[in-house]
């Protein structure tokens, strides 16, 4: 689901109020297999307006969803390894076959609808798409990862335009690897093989880039998927060192979560994140086979504290 543009107001309270809480473990699904519920690879993670939560199975070859808590509802087949998925406005699903290099699209029930691409490197055409991202006015975004670019498309698949090379300068990628697109049009992508997130807007016209290779605090090994909160917090799950990074909308870091591991809270190569309205961020926890998702936890804070980040903003 994608997120109101904030005011810088907004962007300063995201921060403040980042010093008075954390991401914390909430619950989970899924482990390794290929029944219902069960996942070979979670590879990315979509949630609908209804709370419904979309997981793209990689190696089961298909999309199943869940309530908001991980009780399966359904899934369908119909892939070459299944590489990404995303919910539109209007409730259809998008999912990218990664190895025929097709997006197809879905009633929220599985139902086919469409689909278009062919391996390849001219317009409409992918080398191994890695991320598909429905903006609010339908337009469907895919990182084509191995032609180092960006395309966007029609809901229908109708060509609208591209922009990227293979380089280390701006607008250029390395791998890109997921894209999420803000309510206000700018589009945020995880330029994977360069550990670092590129800004631009909906036409390609680069506004930013953060992050270098590390693994410190806006440091990145491999970032991978992108969603975006209403308060303005870009959310970024960072497959290389096992965490999740959340910024404002131009790059200043305002938090992480996670480590290492099959327990609770930690993660193994984790390739996707999304955030709800109501508060709670999902994990593509992917060689971990599952699903896990978070809650925003406000601490008690001494009333003098408080009424400084209260201060900011009278």
């Amino acid at each position: 689901m994608k997120r109101q543009a904030i005011s810088a107001t907004a962007a300063l309270f995201a921060i403040a109020m980042a010093a008075y809480g954390a991401w914390v473990y909430e619950g989970q699904w899924g482990e390794y297999g290929a029944g219902p519920g069960e996942f070979l690879r979670t590879y990315g993670v979509a949630v609908a307006a209804n709370g419904n939560v979309y997981a793209a199975d990689w190696g089961n070859r298909r999309v199943q969803y869940f309530t908001s808590t991980g009780s399966f509802l359904g899934g369908w087949y119909g892939f070459i390894y299944c590489g990404s998925v995303d919910v539109a406005p209007n409730g259809n699903v998008y999912a990218i076959s990664y190895d025929d290099c097709r997006i197809l699209y879905f009633t929220p029930t599985g139902s086919r609808l469409g689909s278009w691409g062919s391996r390849g490197s001219e317009n409409g055409e992918f080398l191994f798409p890695s991320g598909v991202d429905v903006a609010p006015n339908g337009n469907v975004y895919v990182c084509d990862r191995l032609n180092d670019r960006i395309q966007y498309f029609t809901s229908t698949g109708s060509f609208l335009g591209k922009w990227g090379e293979y380089g280390l300068r701006e607008g250029q990628f390395d791998r890109p690897g997921h894209a999420c697109v803000a309510p206000n049009g700018n589009v945020y992508v995880s330029d994977t093989g360069n550990d670092r997130i590129q800004y631009f807007t909906a036409a390609g016209s680069s506004l930013g880039k953060w992050g270098r290779t590390g693994s410190g605090e806006g440091r990145f090994s491999g970032p991978q998927g992108i969603d975006i909160s209403p308060a303005g917090e870009v959310f970024v799950a960072e497959a290389g060192n096992d965490r999740i990074q959340y910024f404002t909308l131009d790059g200043s870091f305002l938090g992480k979560f996670g480590a290492p591991g099959p327990r609770n809270g930690e993660f193994d190569k984790p390739s996707d994140v999304a955030y709800t309205a109501a508060d709670i961020v999902y994990v593509a926890d992917t060689v971990n086979s599952r699903i896990q998702y978070f809650r925003w936890s406000e601490p008690a804070v001494y009333p003098t504290s408080l009424g400084r980040v209260k201060a900011l903003f009278k």
